[in-house]
């Protein structure tokens, strides 16, 4: 199916905002793929800029809470010298991924919207998010993408691996970690027709699944590990136990994983396990201290952007170059690492 804008496969508060617009961002190079995990509290908002300056955003976070996640993603746009959102990902129809999406397009424009098709989910509450959605998309191009389809931003390949269920048919080598591991109840929410992307700049890898599941997880890389090796994971579901599966987590190997939880969301001491113990981890960085991992679970202070009780809407800030190098900077405190 060819779409517009796609590559088929087959061809806060206001005084917080203040105090973030403020912070430093390392000096910006032409030859390096930027992405800012903006902090929304637990939900997901993402947001990648090009070698050549396009944008990519994957999730909108919540809404409401005086427009505060629309506000620190607008903020980080602002420092990142983004005008405007040229390609919006949805992963999902849950609350914590597109509702802040009015509020963000009310704030700057959103050229191409990406999602999976039309909501599974039925209720007032479902209904009403979805029509929200739709009123945005109406006003720019919406795409509808499939596995196998790559979204056409310069420089950089993004291929679509799931969505709405379905799973990417590219070639993988066997993935011995399959044997024996156990399938959880089928999943038939939002999570688990997420929108899950790899984005490859040179030898540089970066994998978000949004909160694809554990069944459809399990799909990706059994018995066949159709992602490879990637080097920065952001970890799916908020680090929440119905994701994760070591099968996936420990075949990607990432060298390193940052995980989208909230203090009281996400961060989960079993996948905190399964992260932890994957051949090759070089470091874990958080968006928030994880009330649930507590004490010595949680990564090292200076590697979370918001330590326990802050809500001061810190981000993490990856830059990639093109031979497979990246750093890692934590916009509270300026600490950064090389890889």
């Amino acid at each position: 199916m060819s779409v517009e804008g796609v590559i088929p496969s087959m061809a806060v508060k206001p005084l917080l905002l203040i105090a973030l617009l403020a912070l430093p961002l390392p000096a910006r190079s032409a030859r390096n793929l930027d992405i800012f995990f903006v902090d929304v509290e637990g939900g997901q908002a993402t947001l990648l800029v090009t070698p050549s300056g396009e944008s990519l955003l994957v999730d909108t976070g919540w809404p409401g809470f005086n427009d505060r996640d629309a506000g620190r993603i607008a903020a980080v746009a602002a420092k990142a010298g983004v005008k405007q959102i040229d390609y919006l990902i949805i992963t999902h129809f849950h609350t914590d991924h597109v509702g802040g999406i009015e509020q963000l397009a009310a704030k700057m424009p959103i050229r191409h919207l990406v999602d999976h098709g039309s909501t599974v989910e039925r209720g007032a509450n479902a209904e009403k998010l979805y029509k929200s959605y739709e009123g945005v998309a109406a006003k720019g191009k919406r795409i509808t993408v499939k596995p196998g389809d790559k979204l056409p931003l310069k420089g950089l390949q993004v291929e679509i691996l799931t969505s709405n269920g379905d799973i990417t048919t590219r070639p993988g080598k066997p993935n011995p970690l399959c044997a024996g591991v156990p399938h959880k109840a089928e999943d038939r929410s939002e999570n688990a027709r997420s929108v899950g992307t790899l984005v490859t700049y040179g030898k540089f890898r970066f994998l978000d699944m949004g909160d694809l599941t554990w069944n459809k997880e399990l799909e990706l890389v059994c018995p066949e590990n159709r992602i490879g090796k990637v080097d920065v994971y952001l970890t799916t579901h908020h680090g929440l136990d119905a994701s994760g599966p070591a099968a996936l987590v420990h075949a990607i190997a990432p060298r390193v994983a940052i995980m989208n939880n909230g203090e009281t969301k996400g961060g989960v001491p079993a996948a905190w396990r399964v992260v932890r113990s994957s051949p090759g981890l070089l470091d874990l960085w958080q968006l928030h201290y994880s009330a649930a991992g507590a004490g010595d679970a949680n990564t090292g202070e200076k590697m979370i952007a918001n330590p326990k009780g802050e809500d001061s809407g810190n981000y993490i800030e990856v830059q990639a170059q093109s031979n497979g190098k990246f750093t890692v900077t934590n916009s509270r405190n300026g600490f950064s690492k090389s890889y």
